[in-house]
């Protein structure tokens, strides 16, 4: 009965720690870049969230010290363009940070031309929210124990899913007052429009009015 209760607290944990990974947002990309070439990835963080990121270039040569053709420029901002991360012709590098704004932050990757051109190729690994969080450190500075480290999972889990639901909501309220907005923008625009067009319609009669009547046509 005692293992049954521990399965299953394991399986919720699990089921609650996967969304809780998926809300706050794990992205590992590998991709391309053109020498002279900038290229930027989105990431929608949340305000007051964790993020952290580690990039690095693929050396073409294994076994080799990479060369300086493959060294790139990084530069992490904010929505509102508040500069986070910056370095400067490296192959590697990370960044760590808590988002004091909510929105897209950007993080730009740009090497200088060459020629003949070339294509990097570069890993990006950047967390937010509780994937964010290292738990080996946790588990090793708390000198706790497994049932206990995955409470601390739960409890982080559960309140980074609450937060991120008034979050939307809070969203959600932003585009519901932008589409009101909008609605009722467009409904004078339109009662305007109408006007003009009922205003331009008598004005021409009343030119052709009085035209036919200095022409004595009527």
């Amino acid at each position: 009965m005692i293992m049954n209760k521990k399965m299953m607290i394991g399986v919720v944990a699990g089921v609650i720690l996967n969304l809780g990974f998926l809300l706050g947002g794990v992205q590992s990309i590998r991709f391309e870049l053109q020498s002279g070439h900038t290229k930027c990835i989105a990431e929608d963080i949340k305000a007051d969230s964790m993020t952290v990121g580690k990039y690095s270039v693929v050396n073409p040569n294994d076994g080799y010290p990479i060369p300086d053709s493959h060294k790139v420029t990084v530069r992490v901002t904010s929505a509102y363009g508040n500069n986070y991360h910056y370095a400067d012709h490296v192959d590697s590098g990370q960044f760590a940070f808590p988002a004091a704004e909510a929105g897209d932050y950007m993080a730009c990757f740009w090497v200088v031309y060459h020629k003949p051109p070339l294509t990097l190729t570069i890993d990006l690994d950047w967390k937010t929210g509780v994937a964010a969080k290292d738990w080996s450190n946790v588990a090793k500075k708390g000198q706790v124990d497994v049932m206990e480290l995955e409470l601390k999972k739960l409890y982080d889990t559960v309140t980074s899913i609450h937060e991120e639901m008034f979050y939307l909501r809070g969203r959600e309220e932003e585009m519901q007052e932008l589409n009101q907005a909008t609605n009722s923008r467009m409904a004078w625009l339109s009662f305007l429009s109408l006007f003009v067009c009922l205003s331009v319609a008598g004005l021409q009669l009343w030119h052709l009015k009085n035209f036919f009547e200095r022409k004595k046509l009527l």
